[in-house]
């Protein structure tokens, strides 16, 4: 299976501008997801980015990169022109995301192994939650899973509701799961969403997902065992940079 793995990266950001060229322990935060990227089994990897900048140090340490619009309002938007832009038509793409230096690249394969189910048409992952803290924390979203594990819902609060059971224990009394934030898309139906307005579950949760669920599309997910660490503000970088050697 030819697949393309792409990395949106843009320079500007409301909480840490100029993040995909941070310093983590003598390599770019981009430089590590490119490197994680590279080792899993895509075909090809290519970071998409709005600035000069990091295109040109993407080039500098050896990757591939393309210049992309900078009014897109998601990676998904950015991921439909980078591919647009690249002369193979790679029928899979998997968006990975630039500011997740511990992406492991089974998770980017396993990814992958979602478009040998037949049918699929969005893929993404999904982790098993096990505490309170994690079930309630608005900043990590849920997925409610249909029997064969396609998404029915994303959602920051926590569903379903688990009715006469005290909340510190909802987790063992229900299975609920966090959304790891790697999509897959099939060529096609990527260039499909990319067409849709936002809609109104994706305007109340402030997922972009739920806009392709509210559109009909489905997204088959796949259960990962490792947990990814996002970096969206210097006092998360901080926390993390003793974690590289």
């Amino acid at each position: 299976m030819d697949v393309l793995g792409i990395i949106p990266a843009r320079f500007a950001s409301t909480r840490f501008p100029g993040k995909p060229l941070t310093d983590i322990n003598g390599k770019t935060m981009i430089r590590r997801v490119y490197e994680q990227a590279s080792a899993s089994g895509l075909s090809e990897v290519i970071v998409a980015t709005d600035d000069e900048r990091i295109f040109a140090h993407v080039l500098d340490f050896g990757g591939k990169a393309v210049m992309t619009a900078e009014h897109h309002q998601s990676g998904t938007d950015r991921c439909f022109e980078a591919y647009k832009l690249h002369d193979n038509p790679y029928e899979y793409i998997i968006n990975i995301q630039g500011d997740e230096p511990f992406i492991k690249p089974e998770q980017i394969d396993l990814v992958a192994s979602c478009f040998n189910r037949p049918n699929t048409q969005l893929a993404t992952l999904v982790k098993k939650i096990t505490t309170e803290e994690e079930l309630f924390n608005t900043n990590a979203p849920k997925v409610v899973l249909s029997n064969n594990g396609d998404a029915l819902y994303f959602s920051r609060q926590a569903i379903p509701y688990c009715r006469n059971v005290p909340q510190d224990i909802w987790h063992k009394q229900h299975s609920y799961y966090k959304h790891i934030g790697i999509y897959g898309y099939r060529a096609d139906i990527l260039e499909q969403i990319t067409q849709l307005p936002p809609s109104a579950l994706e305007l109340a949760e402030s997922l972009e997902q739920l806009r392709w669920l509210e559109n009909g599309y489905k997204i088959t997910t796949a259960l990962t065992e490792f947990e990814t660490i996002g970096i969206d503000s210097p006092e998360d970088l901080e926390k993390v940079r003793g974690l590289f050697s």
